[in-house]
């Protein structure tokens, strides 16, 4: 059978080509893989997400966190002196938020705030099509939430790996607070410049009050900040904050959330900014005080607010007086306490800015003159009146021989006149009389802190002191000779008021008897009334001392008046010579400036000067005697108590009335015993009995003095004007 070849048909589907099959295979599996990445990536996302919200401090952590730590310094009135680091202001609710803060961040920031979830595609969209179009960035993507967590979380740096950090941020804030929650944070926190975090504590910087009282015109200022704080910064160029805030009033009108009137309404070039703070003079007071706080509230790093002793009235007129007094090419420096050691002023140097260098409590400089106080208050310790008689006259102690300014000497006068006139010869043989390590005990015991030297010449101020502790010194005489310790906190505080540490005033110690501080307060009223000191008189009861250094390098005043005690210092930082300078002028007259305001409020107070003696000074020495002469008892040179006799004593009676036990080993069988039994050692006797016979120091002590006191020690006597050639 013949085979039939039949032609075979077709099929349909061969028509479409083969490639056009795999084209289709390979479009629907990139489909797939897209979606399945897309959706792996959504997985991870939202598990990224998911961690992220979990690991998220509470609300109540984040309120309180803040990068750095925040101090207010307040004066003693509560007006801030000045904030250190970051300042973060009192956190508003956003309850009592005002609207119009709240409309202007949204409309300047972020206007689909209330629409997104933390990112905004849209936003980023437009800023994408804004780059494209004008070249260059000019408008941001970030939403409110994201620079949230920018600020909080993370830095500024414009990386890849940044921004998506903060996106997932963003996101999970989103899912873990509300929409108000997130506002709240960031217009609590959102830095504004000038070291200003928040809206209460940029309307207080810029504005003067509290974030709650803000006007439509301050909240656009304040909106238009967070773009570029220190170009926007009212302070640095108020004509550009003005410029920029007009733009937020049109982006709020754009938005809806004003009126066209109430954009023309604002009325910005009339908005009145705060005057900030003047922080030039007090700074060297908060640099004093500031380092304290390691002291009285260790490992804090919380915001704090310190409540200092610091009044912003006599600040401002002590800043005057140095300013308007001090010599040309010369520095000044004041220190006022109150009577409790409360600092009233510190003014460390005529300008803060050009030098913060603090010469009132850094600074170390000769006293001059001024040191004479503790000359005179180791005298009246030691016996010596007001009214005693000594000699002005020419004398050389151990080589030296010191002279009085202007080279004139007046012979006989008293204390209270060669303290007056600042007579260095009386002051030499004062302090060879009573010892100059006594002296020196007496200023360390007045506070003094710096190295005190022994030589003769050391009574006219050539140990270098810091013009706070003279101070201190001055304002313990000024308390009758008991303790005061300067100091400048007074409180400190949380920023909600919470008191971490409150100044407790120190029990008083007693330096010197009453009648040596009422004593010392003569003279120095005196010194002020007739003496050198006259320029600081100020129309009310004041003591005070002038000093001045060789060749005139630097000048003094330190005195008293009404419960304040202030000094002045005047020279130059080189130590030159200031033309003219010396502590009766410029500083005196500095001192009267500043006193006629610091006590203008204050009663004026009379001094106590009244010597009221105790009964041994009173008494002739004969008398106090009279009763037992037995009484009298010296300690030989083994340390053995021995009578007037020269015997040994199994128990001494001394002339208080008690017992004391004495030693009877080691007795000198060779002290003397006096002619006269039944008086008093005579001076000739203690010479021999304590291995002093034949020497000058016995001839000396034999020469009759023309006062009832006795010498103490084998010194220049400023009674007899003798010197001997014993050194301390």
């Amino acid at each position: 059978m013949a085979r039939r070849d039949t032609p075979r048909r077709r099929d349909s589907g061969d028509d479409t080509p083969r490639g056009g099959s795999f084209l289709g295979r390979l479009f629907r599996g990139l489909a797939i893989w897209t979606l399945a990445v897309v959706l792996l990536a959504g997985i991870g996302l939202a598990a990224a997400v998911a961690i992220t919200a979990r690991s998220l401090p509470s609300y109540e952590r984040l309120k309180s966190s803040q990068a750095g730590q925040m101090i207010v310094v307040r004066a003693a009135d509560g007006s801030e002196i000045v904030t250190l680091g970051p300042s973060y202001g009192k956190w508003i609710p956003i309850q009592r938020m005002p609207r119009v803060m709240q409309d202007a961040m949204i409309s300047v920031e972020d206007r689909r705030f209330r629409e997104h979830w933390g990112v905004d595609p849209i936003g980023i969209v437009r800023s994408v099509y804004v780059r494209v179009e004008k070249g260059r960035w000019r408008q941001g993507g970030s939403t409110i939430t994201q620079q949230l967590a920018r600020n909080i979380f993370l830095n500024s740096n414009r990386t890849f790996d940044r921004k998506i950090r903060e996106a997932v941020l963003a996101l999970a804030l989103e899912t873990k607070f509300s929409k108000d929650q997130i506002l709240e944070l960031y217009l609590n926190k959102v830095y504004f410049g000038g070291g200003a975090y928040g809206v209460d504590s940029a309307a207080r910087k810029f504005f003067g009050h509290s974030g709650e009282q803000l006007s439509l015109g301050e909240a656009s200022i304040i909106a238009g900040l967070v773009k570029a704080p220190s170009h926007y910064s009212p302070t640095a160029d108020a004509k550009a904050a003005v410029e920029r805030a007009q733009v937020v009033l049109e982006t709020m009108q754009d938005a809806g959330a004003i009126t066209p009137a109430q954009a023309s309404n604002a009325d910005l070039k009339n908005i009145k900014l705060a005057e900030e703070a003047g922080q030039n003079s007090a700074r060297y007071f908060t640099d004093w005080v500031l380092p304290q706080l390691d002291q009285v509230l260790p490992d804090n790093d919380q915001p704090i607010e310190v409540w200092t002793t610091l009044d912003p009235a006599a600040q401002h007129a002590a800043t005057e007086a140095i300013q308007g007094n001090v010599p040309n090419g010369a520095q000044g420096a004041l220190v006022s306490v109150d009577r409790d050691g409360a600092v009233l002023a510190m003014v460390g140097g005529t300008d803060y800015v050009t030098s913060n260098y603090n010469r009132a409590t850094n600074a170390v400089r000769q006293p001059g003159s001024a040191w004479k106080l503790f000359v005179y208050l180791t005298a009246l310790e030691a016996g010596y009146k007001p009214d005693d008689k000594v000699v002005d006259e020419p004398v050389t102690i151990n080589g030296w021989s010191p002279r009085n300014s202007g080279g004139k000497y007046a012979g006989q006068i008293d204390v209270r006149t060669a303290f007056a006139y600042s007579k260095n010869t009386v002051a030499a043989q004062l302090g060879n009389e009573v010892g100059f390590g006594a002296v020196a005990n007496m200023a360390r015991r007045f506070g003094i802190t710096t190295p005190i030297n022994t030589m003769p010449s050391m009574v006219l101020g050539s140990s270098e002191v810091r013009m706070i502790d003279m101070v201190r010194a001055f304002a313990e005489v000024q308390a009758k000779g008991t303790s005061v310790t300067p100091y400048g906190i007074r409180k400190v505080t949380t920023t909600d008021g919470e008191v971490l540490y409150s100044h407790r005033d120190e029990t008083p110690q007693q330096l010197v008897p009453d009648y040596v501080a009422a004593g010392i307060t003569d003279l120095l009223q005196t010194a002020v009334s007739i003496g050198t000191g006259r320029a600081a008189q100020i129309g009310r009861p004041v003591a005070g001392k002038t000093g001045t250094t060789s060749s005139n390098k630097d000048g003094w005043f330190l005195g008293f008046s009404s419960g304040i005690t202030t000094g002045v210092w005047m020279g130059r930082d080189d130590a030159k010579p200031v033309p003219g300078l010396q502590g009766g002028t410029a500083p005196a007259r500095a001192f009267a400036a500043y006193m006629r305001s610091a006590t203008a409020k204050r009663p004026p107070e009379k001094f106590q000067t009244e010597l009221k003696l105790p009964q041994y000074q009173i008494e002739p020495d004969d008398e106090v005697l009279q009763n037992n002469p037995d009484n009298y008892f010296y300690v030989d040179p083994n340390g053995n108590i021995v009578n007037h006799q020269g015997q040994p004593t199994d128990a001494a009676q001394g002339t208080d009335g008690t017992t004391r036990a004495a030693p009877t080993q080691g007795r000198d069988d060779t002290v003397p015993v006096p002619d006269d039994q039944g008086a008093a050692a005579s001076d000739d006797f203690l010479d021999r009995a304590t291995g002093r016979q034949g020497s000058a120091t016995a001839a000396a002590r034999r020469t009759p003095s023309t006062t009832p006191h006795a010498t103490a020690t084998p010194r220049a006597s400023a009674r007899t004007g003798t010197t001997s050639a014993n050194t301390y």
